[in-house]
């Protein structure tokens, strides 16, 4: 037990708790889906696990991508429903694996750090732009809310997750960016229906959790003398 307790720092146990309480206080306040309160819970629970390198949260993700295409279903949000399980569920597992796989000295509790080469870096950004080109007119047939957002959403989601396989700290601020593209989108729904605001609050707190693992993994990084692999 002394093990267990002893895993997170203590910083990180207050963030993972001021995110639980975040988001609970919204849930009362605010109202919402048990649905997307569950998915909210889940998530922050992963991005911890993933901010340590755990392939934990690999395993969390995969479970809250399943959710959150679920949600975003229930508002017409079909560019999220069609990334979340067409893609980020798929790419997940695939980060997993890569997770399991590479574990650092420490064992597999923590994955090895890559350091990916700048021509990797282009070529994930234009990949995600070429995925970005052939969601794009799928969205505009399914008649997609909020078009423009649900399109940069595909961008930003793909790069996470490639980077997320690929075991980049950069991984966290793709998340990040697209944490601020689900802000917005979710502010749209919001507008509509007022029990959507949890899921801004959701992701405003997944904004915390993912900047906080760049923080981390570059920790890591130092720790591991990490090279490219």
């Amino acid at each position: 037990m002394k093990k267990v307790f002893s895993y997170f720092r203590l910083s990180e146990y207050l963030l993972w708790l001021t995110s639980i309480f975040t988001i609970i206080i919204s849930q009362i306040i605010f109202g919402g889906s048990m649905l997307t309160f569950a998915a909210s819970l889940l998530g922050v629970t992963a991005l911890i696990f993933c901010a340590k390198g755990n392939p934990i949260g690999q395993v969390l993700i995969i479970i809250f991508s399943l959710f959150y295409g679920y949600i975003s279903f229930t508002f017409s949000y079909y560019g999220e429903m069609i990334t979340y399980l067409g893609m980020s569920t798929p790419m997940a597992v695939w980060a997993l694996i890569s997770w399991v796989r590479n574990p650092s000295k420490k064992g597999h509790s923590e994955v090895q750090v890559n350091t990916i080469k700048k021509q990797e870096i282009i070529f994930s950004i234009m990949l995600s732009i070429i995925v970005t080109v052939v969601f794009c007119p799928v969205l505009f047939f399914l008649n997609t809310k909020n078009l423009i957002f649900s399109t940069i959403s595909v961008t930003t989601s793909f790069l996470a997750v490639y980077l997320t396989a690929r075991r980049s700290p950069l991984y966290a601020l793709a998340y990040a960016l697209n944490d601020v593209v689900l802000i917005i989108l979710w502010t749209f729904a919001a507008m509509t229906d007022i029990s959507y605001l949890g899921v801004i609050i959701c992701f405003a707190v997944f904004l915390l959790n993912d900047t906080y693992g760049y923080i981390n993994w570059q920790r890591m990084k130092r720790s591991q003398g990490t090279s490219a692999k």
